[in-house]
């Protein structure tokens, strides 16, 4: 299988994503360190998918974005080229379905952690503050960017119930509001651009983001078998 993907980096810090498979990510502090975790990336990204899993994964790399965002703690601006354009109607539901099962797999994961205010790991601050540390913070920090991702296309969501409520109902507004395979780029916040196929992507990545983070934690605080591998993570 042939993975076309679209490098970002500040310097030598990289981000690595999967072009032809939306939401599977590496990051590395060297393209050839992130370029070397992609096969692994992509075989459990498809095992969770529930998509056949290939043997072998080779990789090229189609598109680059220098960025000065901290790109060693997963801060991100890219467009793709391929999210400049219109998605099918197949592409569209394909993505919506994933969305959705990542939302309900990362609430089943959370559910399921012995102890929401537990945790071993130590503080440590990021772009964005503190990182969250216990499976409540984790939780609450990935189901609130619900609103702010949709608002980015101009969608008006709000981040009320859980996580697979809230992402729901901004893809009722979006298909209520009508061109929703548009690949119309906006400008949104911070000058950063946007489309609908980028906000898809970007809700498979966040929430794959820290769900191996939550799940990683929950392995390390609890113990082995104490955590669902949901998200089919490798072992670590």
């Amino acid at each position: 299988m042939l993975i076309d993907c679209v490098w970002e980096h500040n310097g030598n810090d990289s981000l690595l994503f999967a072009n032809n498979v939306i939401g599977a990510f590496t990051r590395g502090a060297t393209k050839e360190e992130a370029l070397s975790k992609m096969p692994e990336e992509i075989k459990c990204y498809l095992a969770w998918a529930n998509r056949e899993v290939p043997s072998i994964v080779r990789t090229r790399i189609v598109q680059e974005s220098a960025t000065k965002l901290d790109i060693a703690d997963a801060d991100s601006d890219v467009l793709f080229d391929t999210e400049r354009e219109d998605m099918t109607i197949k592409t569209y539901e394909r993505l919506k379905a994933l969305a959705l099962k990542s939302a309900k797999d990362f609430l089943m994961l959370y559910l399921a952690m012995p102890g929401k205010e537990t945790t071993v790991l130590e503080p440590r601050k990021t772009f964005y503050g503190q990182t969250p540390r216990t499976a409540s913070e984790m939780y609450l920090h990935t189901k609130n960017i619900n609103a702010y991702y949709w608002g980015e296309v101009g969608v008006k969501a709000s981040n009320d119930g859980d996580i697979l409520n809230n992402r729901l109902r901004g893809f009722e507004v979006l298909e209520a509001r009508g061109n929703f395979l548009s690949g119309k780029v906006y400008e949104g916040s911070h000058g950063e651009e946007w489309s609908i196929p980028k906000v898809l992507r970007r809700f498979l990545w966040h929430d794959r983001i820290h769900a191996k983070a939550m799940y990683r934690m929950g392995v390390k605080t609890f113990g082995e078998n104490a955590v669902p591998n949901i998200f089919k993570f490798p072992e670590f």
